[in-house]
């Protein structure tokens, strides 16, 4: 038996363990939602802490063992994305450990070593899950379209913020705007990826731009603005022509804005107009004016945890702080590096392939967020890894196998030839 030839991608989804990931991504994404919502109605008090970690942990070894049985049952060797990003975490552990032997901040290290646990989980099952199932889709729908009523339905005067209604039990554990919107946008993003139809697309944007507005998450928010017309534009037939009324609405936009705004209930998003006068923008200047000094003292092995707990830079620059320019040059080049010969091949491609738009989506927003708000660790790279190497297994081993959702192969994929060929038929 030939040990090397894998088999097609559509015969190593196993019922079984499917169901399990679909699970533990409603268990950590959806249900991070939902179980805040329960601490912050005063519903329950917080017996998962942070809630992150122990469910982490819990799905830590199931998880490994899931994506084992996958490399034995597809024969499939790692990749070379799978080797990169290996060799990412092994570096980041090498600086844990030497830091932790030097002292650093004990804080900062079990929350890098959650983080490491965090993004691997999310690698794992952005991996192997099947997003195109119906039981995905379905559950996905569900779950989108609960957070969405709890939202609406806890707003007060369009703000969805749990903390002002002053009835959690264990109010200092109870999650902020952002963990919110993450696990909101975490939801959407894969949906929207294998939805086909063009009206409900539309339908799924209407309703997470209107939550992710009450839930005041800027940076999420913005995210999925950003990625709307790429999405839209990789499903267009005309292209020139999405993109000339897609320009006109932005001139509508433009020219109704002031009316726009007045209509909308008064929130933080619209600090995204003149972030000059919002103070959490001027708090984040302040820490990025520090890591820059940092890095400017320490360019090139960065100075670890030198920063107070959570007084971190919000954006990628804090890579450079805690692992140094390696590290930072690194971890820009792994997640956007795969996305460039992907766009070229595949982004005007007449196939239509949900892995290949989910990943470059979430190469998108991740990408936007860590130029803005987000830190180095943020599970969100893990998540586009997975997706990345999904792809990748996708187009080597599945050419043939299509998304319930895709639209049918070409009739006629070479048109020089086969107009060829009917005119050599001819009598």
């Amino acid at each position: 038996m030939n040990i090397n030839r894998a088999k097609p991608l559509s015969s190593s989804y196993n019922r079984t363990e499917q169901y399990f990931l679909n699970a533990a991504f409603l268990t950590l994404f959806p249900g991070f939602f939902f179980y805040h919502t329960a601490l912050g109605t005063g519903a329950t008090g917080a017996f998962l802490g942070g809630y992150f970690s122990p469910v982490s942990l819990f799905f830590a070894l199931p998880l490994a063992a899931i994506l084992l049985r996958h490399y034995k049952r597809t024969y499939r060797r790692i990749s070379a994305l799978e080797i990169y990003a290996n060799i990412f975490l092994i570096y980041f552990f090498i600086v844990i450990i030497i830091n932790s032997m030097a002292g650093a901040n004990r804080a900062i290290i079990t929350n890098h070593l959650l983080c490491i646990l965090f993004g691997i989980n999310a690698f794992i099952v952005f991996n192997i899950i099947d997003f195109s199932s119906s039981v995905f889709r379905a559950s996905s729908l569900v779950a989108i379209m609960a957070m969405s009523v709890i939202a609406f339905s806890y707003s007060v005067n369009g703000v969805f913020y749990l903390g002002a209604l002053g009835v959690a039990k264990d109010a200092d554990s109870l999650a902020t705007y952002q963990g919110f919107a993450r696990s909101y946008l975490v939801t959407v993003l894969p949906l929207v990826a294998f939805t086909h139809s063009l009206l409900l697309r539309i339908l799924l944007y209407g309703m997470a731009v209107a939550t992710l507005f009450v839930n005041t998450a800027r940076s999420e928010f913005a995210a999925l603005l950003f990625v709307i017309p790429i999405i839209e534009l990789y499903f267009s037939q005309r292209k020139i022509l999405f993109l000339v009324s897609t320009m006109l609405i932005c001139i509508w936009l433009n020219m109704h804005l002031d009316q726009l705004i007045s209509a909308l209930p008064d929130n933080r998003i619209l600090e995204l107009l003149d972030l000059s006068h919002s103070t959490s923008a001027n708090k984040r200047q302040h820490l990025n004016a520090h890591a820059l000094n940092t890095v400017i003292a320490h360019p090139f092995l960065g100075d670890y945890a030198s920063y107070a707990p959570g007084h971190y830079a919000h954006n990628i620059l804090s890579a450079w702080v805690d692992l140094g320019l390696f590290g930072f040059i690194y971890i820009i080049a792994i997640l956007v590096a795969p996305s460039i010969p992907m766009f070229f091949r595949e982004y005007f491609s007449g196939q239509k392939n949900g892995s290949f738009i989910l990943s470059f989506t979430l190469m998108c927003s991740t990408s936007l967020l860590l130029a803005t708000s987000h830190y180095f660790t943020d599970m969100l790279i893990g998540a586009t890894l997975g997706v990345y190497v999904q792809y990748q297994n996708e187009r080597k081993y599945g050419k043939h196998r299509t998304s319930d959702f895709s639209p049918s192969a070409s009739r006629y994929p070479n048109f020089y030839k086969t107009m060829s060929q009917h005119g050599q038929e001819r009598p």
